[in-house]
């Protein structure tokens, strides 16, 4: 702990969001959290943080916390408040019980990325050690699972081989199926900063999308969703026919070549580009590009995994590597992007469902008995456990009677979304261990545990490129709540006599964090992660650390850990890196007359996950406000729809409303919608009820990225729009939980926060019918609108209903009615707080476009100093360039997320000059 003043103080913890691994400094008092930078020493990041990782002190309030444990004694009544005892002991019964009457494997256990090591650890040894099932998986299925295999299937071992470092030591960088501008985006500065130093180095991006990574990219290969191996194995081609493949290094360090070769003899660039959709040429720069270049790495993150041959793509880009020697050496190597903050962790400690302690095989005799000597128990259970989407649907069927969830949504992000809801009603007993109260999935809880979260639990993480931290609590966790791994081990010392395994007090009986973490060192030993040179006295002294770290390891030899690999020798039997031939499918669900657009999902900049915890913050919904589908725009023209208006997206099982919009990031034939938005924002569960739930054969992972769909405009003419302004944030997360049970009620509702230090909630409603003048009477009560001081207007005959309220000058009310034309810059007027003296009489006009009194501020481009798209195009008409635009605005000049749009917005000016 830093003192930074008299009653003030900085704690060293990483931000809870991506994979890079930021520190972060959170400034404190010891009871509140007041602010947060980003830890200038810290080698993940040097200081820098992206707009989630700058608020995060915004979203440390106890307001949509969960306090307290919760029981339902009936399922279909109220929780009711219960002190811990009870709780543990009502969970340890229930879980018992299903054991005892239907064996261990009718239990399971669902957890999470964002848990801390030590919390994995204990939820791992719970499951796997004390209950005797492998039924323990975890969302890190949904987005890594695919590259843990692709590593293993060729390289040997989960262990990505490479450091941020080498982005500046790369001569060229392939970039597949990512968007690291937006969803790794301080990773992605230190790319941009490489290529500014470095001008030569060519940036290469696979992304049906024109992404931001994309629009900056040397050379962006638009491919059609699901057709990346054929890329990569056409690039190979190229590689083998030009002369550019290593052969001493296959024929000394590799198995397998010959196989791949002859499998990608007949994949010309001629045959690829037909079924990739896009052109030969450009397939062959790629290549001579990846080729010649002396240092060549590429990168890779959800694109790639969340298919149903993921695994394969990974390998086939992971072939490009191999097949020109290019890994272990600086700038070079196959690196994926963690898309959690601790997935790596979680996987170190084996929290999958086919995964044992310290990449352990599962299927070996050997390997499990030495876990079952450490853990103290019997043996462990040989049979991999149900992974994600096979928990969920064993559960539906009623062959899982109980599951624990901790750290996660499932009820938002699996696929499948009405099946999920089915199982966790289905189920006898659901425990959900949760730091907020009212995620998609509390509603289907029979106990709530409230756990400690970020700023409040001591442990470990593990980054993208294998580095360690020691992250450290700031304050005590509000309430009852408790940390993640205590949680687990009360449970699990009063669960073991009840399953006769009394030895429990003992496997559980730790005083500490720090000697679980202890535990699973010890676990390391001999292995490739080996870390018996590492403790939290080691960490907080010397800094975050790379694995391997074996004991005896110098802490100045950071350079010998930085890459893996260097050796030419490989974590297989023989030592030797493997090739595989990949599947030749393309995306699992094919377009039809039907269903003829293709629907790519992905990340927006300022969100994360489900957004229960930047969903809480105002500012972040300034650069998108409101769940939407992006098309192309003959897409639309076809269909007759314009940008703003409702369509019906429909899949082969399921269909949501959100409103269109024309983007040029998007080709023909495609469609891209956000994953984040839920039920607690949309009148609908989002996009995940269009997803299926096919898996990969190797990873289980889903085919999250693509399905096929089709839009139909959709005629919904009774429009409302809602809006208060509230004195805090945290007043508008509370009047926006209490507006959640209303979204359902209509055909269409969507809810956000907006504004920046003067928040406000923001509803909009699109019904087919006339909204109720008693749903009315009961809004305009709800937000404070039903006052003899509201401004009103009223023409039954139109079917239009109209309210303002103005408070000390300020439009702090709103709701429209029938008409809502004007609610565009009536909402800056509020969220800016500008003066109505000159506009009170226009408060309640149809008109689209503000009074000359009104200053229309439209979307904010940088989040973090609050600069407007409005002001950017207002600088670039004015002749000013990018430089002139951070000279004069500061726009870019903080995390520099936004640089990316900015730039395009300078270039399109000058277009259109």
């Amino acid at each position: 702990m830093i003192p930074i003043a008299q009653t003030k103080m900085e704690t060293r913890a990483t931000c809870p969001y991506c994979g890079v691994g930021c520190g972060v400094l959170i400034e404190h008092d010891g009871q509140r959290i007041s602010g947060v930078r980003g830890d200038p020493e810290h080698p993940a990041n040097f200081g820098r943080l992206c707009t989630k990782g700058a608020t995060l002190h915004l979203t440390a309030r106890p307001e949509t916390r969960l306090l307290y444990p919760e029981l339902c004694g009936v399922r279909g009544e109220a929780r009711r408040r219960v002190d811990w005892d009870e709780a543990i002991g009502v969970a340890a019964r229930r879980f018992a019980d299903v054991i005892n009457e239907h064996g261990p494997d009718a239990v399971a256990f669902y957890i999470s990325g964002q848990l801390l090591t030590e919390d994995y650890y204990v939820f791992n040894k719970a499951m796997k050690g004390l209950i005797g099932s492998n039924n323990v998986d975890t969302n890190s299925r949904l987005c890594m699972s695919s590259a843990v295999a692709a590593y293993k299937q060729t390289l040997g071992a989960d262990a990505p081989p490479c450091a941020y470092e080498d982005f500046a030591h790369a001569d060229c960088i392939l970039i597949a199926g990512a968007n690291p501008a937006y969803a790794h985006p301080v990773a992605f500065r230190r790319i941009e900063d490489a290529k500014k130093a470095r001008p030569d180095m060519k940036i290469i991006v696979v992304d049906p999308r024109r992404t931001d990574t994309a629009s900056g990219a040397d050379l962006h290969l638009a491919v059609l969703p699901g057709t990346d191996i054929w890329l990569y194995n056409a690039m190979l081609h190229v590689l083998l026919w030009e002369g550019m493949v290593d052969h001493a290094f296959i024929a000394a360090h590799t198995e397998g070549f010959d196989a791949l070769r002859d499998h990608v003899r007949d994949v010309t660039p001629a045959v690829a580009a037909q079924v990739c959709g896009v052109k030969a040429e450009d397939i062959v720069t790629a290549a001579r590009w990846w080729g010649r270049s002396p240092a060549a790495m590429s990168l890779w993150c959800q694109g790639l995994n969340q298919s149903a041959h993921g695994t394969h793509n990974g390998a086939a880009l992971i072939a490009l590597s191999l097949a020109t020697g290019k890994i272990g050496k600086p700038g070079c190597g196959p690196f994926s992007l963690t898309g959690q903050p601790n997935a790596m962790g979680g996987r170190e400690v084996g929290g999958l469902a086919n995964l044992i302690s310290a990449h352990r095989d599962m299927a070996n005799p050997e390997h499990r008995a030495e876990i079952a000597r450490l853990w103290g128990v019997d043996s462990v259970p040989d049979k991999p456990g149900l992974t994600a989407v096979e928990l969920f649907r064993a559960a539906s069927e009623g062959r899982v009677k109980a599951v624990w969830i901790a750290c996660t949504n499932p009820a938002q992000s699996l696929p499948e979304l009405e099946l999920v809801r089915e199982a966790l009603q289905r189920c006898d007993f659901v425990v959900l261990q949760e730091a907020y109260r009212s995620t998609e999935t509390a509603p289907f809880a029979d106990l709530m545990l409230p756990a400690a979260t970020w700023g409040e639990k001591e442990g470990t993480v593990t980054n993208s490129e294998r580095r360690i931290t020691h992250v450290h609590r700031a304050l005590p966790p509000p309430g009852e709540a408790r940390p993640d791994w205590r949680i687990v081990c009360d449970f699990a010392r009063v669960l073991g006599p009840l399953i006769g395994k009394p030895q429990a007090a003992t496997m559980f009986g730790y005083e500490d964090v720090e000697s679980i973490f202890a535990e699973h060192v010890a676990s390391t030993a001999g292995r490739d992660l080996d870390i018996t040179g590492l403790d939290y006295a080691l960490l907080d002294a010397a800094g975050p650390q790379q694995w391997p770290f074996p004991a005896g390891t110098d802490v100045a030899d950071a350079a010998g850990r930085a890459r893996l690999y260097a050796d030419g020798r490989f974590p297989t039997a023989d030592g030797r890196a493997r090739f595989v031939v990949p599947s030749q499918s393309t995306t699992l669900e094919k377009v039809d007359a039907r269903y003829p657009l293709h629907l790519n999902t992905g990340r927006l900049r300022d969100q994360w996950h489900g957004m229960s915890r930047t969903g809480k913050v105002a500012r972040l919904y300034s650069h998108v406000d409101e769940a939407r589908i992006d098309l192309n725009a003959d897409d639309m023209a076809v269909r007759g729809v314009k940008s703003g208006e409702l369509v019906k997206v429909k899949s082969r099982r399921g269909e949501i409303v959100l409103r269109a919009f024309a983007s040029d990031e998007v080709r023909k034939g495609q469609a891209f919608v956000a994953m984040h938005w839920g039920r607690n924002v949309l009148n609908s569960a989002g996009i995940n009820v269009l997803m299926a739930g096919d898996f990969d054969p190797y990873s289980k992972q889903p085919e999250l990225k693509h399905a096929a769909i089709r839009i139909d405009k959709v005629e919904l003419p009774q429009q409302m729009l809602l809006m208060r302004a509230e004195s805090s944030e945290r007043a508008a997360t509370e009047q926006a939980e209490a507006l959640v049970p209303w979204l359902e009620r209509f055909a269409y509702a969507s809810l956000a926060l907006a504004g920046r230090d003067n928040a406000a909630v923001v509803m909009r409603i699109a019904h087919d019918q006339p909204i109720p003048a008693a749903w009315l009477a009961e809004l305009d009560a709800l937000v404070g609108l039903d006052t003899d001081d509201a401004l009103s207007y009223s023409d039954s005959r139109r079917g239009v209903s109209k309210r303002a309220l103005i408070a000390d000058d300020r439009l702090v009310g709103l709701r429209l009615a029938g008409e809502t034309v004007a609610g565009a810059w009536l909402r800056d007027v509020m969220v800016e707080q500008q003066s109505t003296a000159e506009l009170r009489r226009w408060l309640l006009a149809p008109l689209s476009a503000p009074p000359a009194a009104a200053k229309g501020r439209g979307r904010v481009i940088c989040n973090c100093l609050n600069v407007s798209e409005t002001d950017i195009a207002a600088a670039i008409a004015g002749g000013d360039d990018f430089d002139a635009l951070q000279e004069k605005l500061k726009c870019g000049t903080s995390c520099g997320s936004c640089v990316p749009e900015i730039r395009r917005l300078v270039a399109a000016g000058r277009s259109a000059a």
